[in-house]
């Protein structure tokens, strides 16, 4: 359908959204630095890596894998792909995510052990970092909910047979369902419309109409949010993530 005005998409590119992290140097039980293994559901996310030095441990279907990062480094990965950040010094990233930022609101399961992830209630009571509590009581619950996601994470890593991979990403699908009407709206307000104004525009060429291009705009951001406790380290969050 061809609208009355000069279409134009106002976010990202394909209605992406970025983030800058900084990958905790927490280390781990097994003696490695870095983030909270996890997977999302309906999006693909992407690393640029902008300094440092570490790799992405995945885990998926298929097996086992480890990815360098280096500066300058694309690396990227679809749904379903448990990944956990290891940082060998000084990792920084910028994150690109699909859906509007919806991987860091919503789509993501963290892989803590079965009995975390029996119901919505007992799973956030493990994983939702407070607010509003002091800097270091964050810091300290965020450190333990990637601890205790490594335990669930090892044993999806070492087991034997694809039986508890698949067990988990059922888990994941149940614990996620309540949410899925908020994330289809997200995606129609996101990538469904830019995928639409591509083709509106593409129509109104085809027509030899150019009124769209006099609509142009420039947009600029800095972080609204600087340094929040994430998954995988803290975070610089811009607001073209909603």
């Amino acid at each position: 359908m061809v609208s009355a005005e000069p279409p134009g998409f106002p976010g990202l590119p394909g209605a992406v959204a970025v983030s800058r992290l900084r990958v905790y140097d927490w280390p781990a039980a097994d003696g490695v630095c870095g983030g909270t293994p996890h997977l999302h559901l309906t999006c693909s996310e992407a690393y640029v890596v902008t300094g440092g030095r570490g790799s992405v441990q995945t885990l998926t279907a298929s097996g086992y894998g480890v990815t360098p990062l280096v500066p300058g480094a694309v690396v990227w990965f679809t749904p379903g792909a448990i990944h956990r950040l290891v940082n060998d010094g000084d990792l920084r990233i910028t994150v690109i995510m699909q859906n509007n930022g919806l991987p860091e609101a919503g789509d993501a399961v963290i892989t803590l052990p079965p009995e975390y992830l029996t119901d919505p209630g007992t799973y956030a009571a493990a994983t939702v970092v407070p607010a509003d509590a002091p800097e270091e009581e964050r810091a300290r619950f965020a450190r333990a909910r990637r601890d205790l996601a490594l335990e669930g994470y090892g044993a999806l890593r070492d087991a034997d047979g694809p039986a508890p991979l698949a067990a988990f990403h059922r888990a994941a699908a149940a614990l996620v369902r309540p949410r899925l009407a908020e994330w289809r709206d997200r995606w129609r307000r996101g990538a469904e419309a830019a995928a639409a104004t591509t083709g509106d525009q593409l129509d109104r060429l085809e027509r030899g109409d150019a009124s769209h291009l006099a609509a142009a705009i420039v947009r600029a951001e800095r972080p609204s949010v600087r340094g929040r406790f994430g998954m995988c380290g803290r975070l610089d969050v811009y607001e073209t993530a909603d």
